[in-house]
């Protein structure tokens, strides 16, 4: 199946439950070799009459029964896959991410979509967020020239009438840190504290001793680096932001995307889910290049 690039190939490619499954089976196990869900293993996989549904005789003396859904975030919902695969689409090419609202507004069930409603958008975008945690790229450290930052996602208050404020109390402003290999990827990470023992910890994590550059701005969270790694800053604070090829722009370009999309396509965010968001839009730039992304995240859901 060619690449899903626009709108009208995924009406075109899925008109029917049973194309989706076909192609959830072909992304989820590549070749035709069928796993358990359970034991991970092939050998004892048999396919029965029922479409799409198979038995493992390994692990099971009575034998376990599973479908391409099993294991799934499409498991135990009554959304149709049509749907689903409709809103990942959604989200895939939305560069500032797409509502719950949106997608209660767009799924049109005249064009075979299943209307859904707020709560249930709400859930399937969750989901979705957190099969986009790309494990594949944090399990490999930046190298090259990697810029490190810290930036803070949350509203401010300064507007909100006193009786509110004494109410719900301040919210303060939630940390989270990055860090971008120049033309490649980026890990963020929602923290607690923007402390020295946050800060270098995230660092030793995700990048590798061997770059390069490592290049932050002023904070002094940053000072334990230049023990270990090539370090150098600018300092913002006087209105450097840039010194030869010193410099965080693809960090901040980054966060500016991030925070663009929470304030006009979310309005506002909560800190229990925030880390949900930062992986979607670390998901849509790492695999920016991707051919087709769609099939990326279907694979991962």
């Amino acid at each position: 199946m060619r690449a899903i690039k626009t709108l009208t190939d995924v009406e075109r490619s899925f008109p029917t439950e049973e194309a989706c499954l076909q192609y959830l089976t072909e992304t989820r196990w590549p070749g035709g070799k069928v796993q358990c869900p359970r034991c991970h293993l092939s050998l004892k996989v048999y396919k029965l009459k029922r479409p799409f549904r198979w038995v493992c005789k390994g692990c099971h003396k009575n034998g376990y029964r599973f479908s391409p859904l099993v294991g799934t975030i499409y498991e135990n919902t009554n959304v149709p896959l049509r749907t689903w695969f409709k809103v990942i689409y959604m989200i895939c090419v939305s560069k500032k991410g797409v509502s719950a609202m949106q997608v209660q507004r767009m799924i049109d069930p005249s064009q075979g979509g299943t209307k859904v409603s707020y709560r249930t958008a709400w859930y399937m975008l969750h989901r979705i967020r957190a099969a986009m945690k790309d494990d594949e790229m944090l399990s490999e450290l930046l190298t090259g020239e990697v810029e490190i930052d810290e930036t803070y996602v949350g509203g401010s208050d300064s507007n909100k009438h006193r009786s509110k404020l004494r109410k719900e109390g301040r919210k303060a402003k939630v940390p989270v840190i990055g860090a971008i290999a120049r033309k490649g990827s980026v890990v963020a990470k929602v923290i607690e504290n923007a402390n020295e023992a946050a800060l270098t910890g995230f660092v030793q994590e995700t990048v590798s001793t061997k770059v390069s550059l490592v290049s932050t701005d002023e904070h002094r969270g940053y000072n334990p680096l230049g023990t270990v790694y090539p370090h150098e800053t600018v300092n913002h604070t006087q209105g450097e932001y840039v010194r030869g090829n010193v410099h965080t722009a693809h960090i901040d370009q980054f966060w500016s995307m991030l925070k663009r999309g929470i304030m006009g396509t979310f309005h506002q965010v909560s800190k229990d889910y925030l880390p949900l968001y930062v992986a979607e839009f670390a998901y849509r730039h790492n695999h920016r290049d991707d051919a087709d992304m769609f099939r990326s995240v279907v694979a991962g859901c």
